[in-house]
């Protein structure tokens, strides 16, 4: 674990991941990018939303055998409500994103791919098919979000984004892969989508009225 100090606020701020790029003070709610020892304030993180998801910053849970550890958040608004990115670093130094969306649970990771191979955001639409990884996928859903916040450590700098589209993809075995345009040229994330139970979560946010 790394140890600095907020150049906002001067409280002490501790990096679990060694890689983690960018971060947030606990107390100032500073956005912090790191540049080797040193921290850079490039913005200010505003009241994040309520949130109904009983994952949280250190939740843990396995995954295909390997444990994690949620230690980063990105959080988006569309139409239909709200949906979270958790950051996941595994017991292996690996990272992931566990995409937590309305009780629905996706664990997927970046892919390195020819811009070729993926349509331009303007000519993206629902049943584009795309094999990967021998895997044939199906555009399902077009979803344009608004960037909401973030909260924690992350592998890249991210913030201040305005609205975003998104492309997701599904499998008929239940793969499922994103097409993220808030960068260009385009990422790609790829892995399934799961239940809640499957994923041993602990550590979890509780509520009132759980019993």
């Amino acid at each position: 674990m790394t140890n600095a100090f907020c150049p906002s606020c001067g409280a002490p701020v501790k990096f679990q991941w060694s890689t983690a790029v960018q971060t947030t003070c606990p107390y100032c709610r500073s956005i912090l990018v790191r540049h080797d020892v040193n921290l850079e304030l490039v913005g200010k993180v505003a009241d994040l939303p309520k949130d109904p998801s009983p994952v949280q910053l250190g939740t843990e849970g396995i995954y295909r055998g390997k444990a994690f550890v949620a230690i980063g958040r990105i959080i988006y608004e569309y139409e239909l409500g709200s949906w979270n990115e958790w950051h996941l670093v595994f017991n292996d130094g690996s990272s992931g994103w566990l995409s937590d969306a309305m009780l629905e649970y996706a664990v997927s990771f970046l892919k390195p791919i020819t811009t070729e191979k993926l349509p331009a955001a303007h000519d993206i639409e629902r049943g584009w098919t795309q094999i990967i990884d021998n895997i044939n996928f199906e555009i399902t859903t077009l979803t344009r979000a608004r960037y909401r916040g973030v909260e924690g450590e992350l592998p890249f700098e991210y913030w201040g984004k305005e609205y975003i589209t998104f492309a997701d993809m599904r499998s008929a075995d239940a793969h499922f892969a994103t097409i993220d345009y808030s960068e260009q040229p385009p990422l790609l994330f790829v892995g399934e989508a799961l239940e809640f139970d499957d994923l041993k979560l602990k550590n979890l946010k509780q509520f009132e009225d759980w019993s």
